[in-house]
């Protein structure tokens, strides 16, 4: 396809699609995304040495399309997404059941031939499990604490899962089709809010997709302040993270210093970009905000702080033996599984997945700075945790990286109103966030967002497997996979 940038998009037929397929199930390619258009199907490959994307599209003229999940099982949300927002049907797909659409919508199929609602929404059939001693335990959509909606069907032994049923959905926003016939500018806010705790990189993938479409080259020193907030937003939630998995684990202790310690990096964020989230901050073109004179001052005094206080936060989580206790082996993640999914960020490398797309797709500026991504073995609450530890240590060294070496100048390139077709992949704080996107006139004609959570929520099913029940928020918030962006 011509103007689809950087990597390239080819239309393929029936017979090179399978073939790709049984190129993921071999374990030769990652899936990185599968997602519906207008008359066909995209599906996103990284290839084998994990530096090359790809994407391939098929004509869905018939209103379906050869199934993917039917030899490689993590297409399997991806395709009754598909089904419930655009009405194709996957042949011989192993599950046919709604995913996103839970029978509330005033029309099925609302991105494709949008079709009357279903007059009564059947009852959903959750899996079954059959042994003698076997219950079921419900929870959710609605939970105790804060978090967003999810509903989770445990089947459990006394008090050991023997499996675990996740039923998303109940937080989709329609954010790809408010995102349809949007200006950019608009566009570009909606991607921002995808979810809250990604907003930083949401919006440059948004940003670099519409700026590959445009060919656009941003501005040097946007580039770097770019880096410098997603370095920032990466550490408030690691440190928000570790302090909550360890609040889970009933020692409340710690999550009270990594809070303080968040609340900080959340008011030097605001000081200097003028949001705790820095929401907005970054738009199609470059940022929208810029360093002022004292800011440099206030983030190293920042990292300062943190390098004081995080190590003995570090070594009262190592020496606690109550902690160790509940985090060690507990939710381990077969590191198979996890390259078969393709998980990014801390779940994957906690389990042996050395995929970091600041590193391996080395995307400006991050190809001309020094860091380390670190990997275990593991797949327990533990390495996730001290994968996170490792990654707020490198996150330091990258902002401080940035500050010696942010250039001056411009911050803002125009865009224009072109047309074309754009890609980008960038690494978030859980992991790596697809944005494509197509534009007509300076306009969205379609865009597709893919939150890491699409590739770690089902493999959570699998971590929990021969667990106590009661360990399950640790586990859940050793994941803490994204509601809203897995919703959209």
């Amino acid at each position: 396809m011509a103007n689809h940038r950087p990597w390239p998009r080819r239309a393929v037929d029936a017979g090179q699609w399978s073939a790709l397929v049984a190129s993921l199930a071999a374990g030769e390619r990652t899936l990185l995304g599968l997602w519906g258009d207008a008359d066909c199907v995209h599906m996103a490959l990284l290839g084998e040495k994990g530096r090359d994307v790809a994407v391939a599209s098929f004509s869905c003229a018939q209103g379906c399309f050869p199934s993917v999940a039917a030899r490689h099982p993590p297409a399997m949300r991806f395709e009754r997404a598909i089904h419930d927002l655009f009405g194709y049907e996957p042949i011989d797909a192993p599950d046919e059941r709604p995913w996103l659409d839970h029978g509330r919508w005033p029309v099925r199929a609302p991105l494709g031939d949008r079709q009357p609602p279903a007059p009564e929404p059947p009852p959903y059939p959750f899996l079954t499990s059959v042994g003698e001693g076997l219950h079921q335990i419900p929870v959710g959509p609605v939970h105790a604490g804060i978090i967003e909606p999810g509903h989770f069907r445990f089947t459990a032994n006394g008090e050991t899962v023997v499996r675990l049923e996740e039923r998303l959905g109940y937080v989709h926003k329609g954010i790809e089709g408010l995102m349809t016939g949007a200006p950019i500018a608009r566009a570009a806010k909606l991607a921002g809010r995808c979810s809250g705790d990604s907003t930083v990189a949401y919006a440059i993938a948004f940003a670099r997709a519409v700026e590959a479409a445009l060919a656009v080259e941003i501005p040097e020193r946007a580039v770097w302040l770019r880096a410098l907030m997603a370095e920032l937003e990466r550490v408030a939630n690691h440190l928000g993270d570790i302090g909550a998995i360890c609040n889970d684990a009933a020692f409340a202790l710690m999550l009270a210093h990594c809070s303080a310690l968040r609340e900080k990096v959340l008011r030097a964020s605001a000081a200097c970009f003028g949001h705790r989230l820095m929401m907005d901050a970054v738009v199609p073109g470059g940022v929208a905000v810029d360093l002022d004179a004292r800011a440099p001052h206030i983030l190293r005094s920042l990292v300062g702080r943190i390098r004081a206080v995080f190590p003995r936060l570090v070594e009262l989580y190592d020496n606690t033996a109550s902690l160790q206790d509940r985090t060690v082996a507990t939710g381990r993640l077969d590191s198979a599984l996890a390259q078969k999914f393709g998980c990014g960020g801390f779940v994957g490398r906690a389990s042996g997945r050395s995929f970091d797309a600041r590193r391996d797709l080395a995307y400006p500026p991050y190809d001309r700075l020094e860091f380390e991504v670190p990997v275990l073995a593991e797949g327990d609450v533990n390495a996730r945790v001290w994968v996170r530890i490792r990654e707020v240590e490198q996150s330091l060294r990258l902002i401080e990286q940035i500050l010696v070496r942010l250039p001056a100048g411009e911050v803002m390139a125009a865009t224009g109103e072109g047309s074309g077709e754009g890609i980008a992949l960038v690494e978030g704080f859980r992991g790596d966030i697809l944005a494509w996107v197509r534009l007509g006139g300076g306009l969205v004609e379609r865009c597709h967002l893919r939150d890491p959570s699409w590739l770690q929520w089902p493999v959570l099913e699998a971590a929990i497997e021969g667990n106590i029940v009661a360990d399950f928020p640790l586990c859940n918030k050793s994941f803490n996979c994204s509601y809203s962006g897995h919703d959209l």
